[in-house]
């Protein structure tokens, strides 16, 4: 429509005809005449392509070359988009009325703001937040994620407590929008991470470049989660922690560098013997597995860094979010200290 801004919903699919069946024609419907709808597809091997073409002629179909997961799959895809804004969009979310113009509009009022999220509820308990971004992403001072809404496996109930527009550290890879300038100024997804926390990254990239990553509640939309590697998965495990590691190597400053990555070691170290003692053996290789990766990787990482980074970066929790978890027993965001978010704005 005149006078609004381009945007394109991409969906990145790979062997997910049945999500595809299932969630499509819900992002079409509800994105008519507002976005362009695009199925960018990671060279699946069903037969995703052919169903998408005998049954959605209307979405455009961008085919890569390889399945290079989550990061370049959209690097490639994106390249190849002309929008002022991208929405990266799982698969396995199911939209609704006005999810788009909410979040496009907030963005439009304030060009710091790079990336966005609606609020993320689950599809099976529609009530609950959802594990990949619940009410916008933030981690600890040792680099744990968690969100409004959830911390660590601990899901809340949504009632309203989280209904407020603000910044955060992260938006989910789940429903992302993001500035098309941005994206491309800041090289896109770090490809290296295949898949998993590569949006955290992105968005700390983001914040040291000085702009602000937001939580829009105005918008929400109902996420399936695990749809390509299991929630329980030992490949999760190996690529949560090497990403984790890679993520804080690249953007911490230099002063906390090494401390982060002793505290880490013992951390992870402990994490891999509670697999071992719950019998996830895998989970437990899964640990040892990632660190000797991200140790090798370690001299290109050093050589990519640049001038120091700012020590402080708006949303970050200053406090250790395990011990608060696991020893004090705070499973709720509000049950954390509100003071030691660093630069909260």
């Amino acid at each position: 429509m005149p006078g609004k801004p381009k945007v394109a919903i991409v969906i990145l699919n790979w062997n997910g005809k049945e999500f595809l069946k299932q969630f499509l024609p819900g992002v079409i419907r509800y994105s008519k005449d507002v976005a362009d709808v695009i199925v960018a597809d990671n060279d699946s091997s069903d037969d995703s392509v052919e169903f998408l073409k005998g049954s959605f002629p209307e979405v455009r179909v961008i085919r890569n070359s390889e399945n290079g997961g989550y990061a370049k799959g959209y690097n490639d895809a994106l390249a190849q988009v002309d929008a002022r804004y991208y929405v990266l969009l799982n698969s396995d979310i199911e939209v609704n009325d006005h999810w788009i113009d909410p979040v496009i509009g907030l963005m439009e009022r304030d060009p710091s703001i790079a990336a966005c999220q609606p609020k993320l509820l689950s599809f099976y308990k529609r009530d609950h937040f959802e594990y990949a971004g619940a009410a916008g992403g933030f981690i600890d001072r040792f680099g744990y994620p968690f969100c409004r809404g959830r911390i660590f496996q601990s899901m809340e109930k949504d009632e309203g407590q989280y209904d407020d527009v603000r910044e955060v550290f992260w938006a989910t890879g789940a429903c992302m929008f993001v500035r098309a300038d941005v994206y491309h100024e800041l090289g896109g997804l770090d490809e290296r991470f295949f898949a998993h926390m590569e949006e955290i990254d992105f968005c700390w990239r983001a914040k040291r470049k000085g702009y602000r990553i937001f939580f829009c509640p105005d918008s929400k939309v109902f996420h399936v989660g695990g749809g390509t590697l299991p929630k329980r998965s030992w490949k999760k495990t190996y690529l949560n922690m090497r990403n984790n590691n890679i993520m804080l190597f690249k953007n911490l400053p230099s002063h906390r560098l090494w401390r982060v990555f002793i505290a880490r070691l013992v951390l992870d170290g402990i994490a891999a013997l509670k697999f071992l003692i719950d019998g996830g053996v895998m989970d437990m290789w899964a640990v040892i597995r990632a660190h000797g990766s991200f140790y090798a990787m370690i001299p290109a990482l050093k050589r990519e860094r640049g001038q120091d980074y700012p020590s402080d970066i708006s949303c970050m929790y200053r406090k250790n979010l395990v011990f608060e978890y696991f020893i004090l027993k705070r499973r709720r965001f509000s049950q954390l200290d509100p003071g030691k978010f660093s630069m909260d704005r």
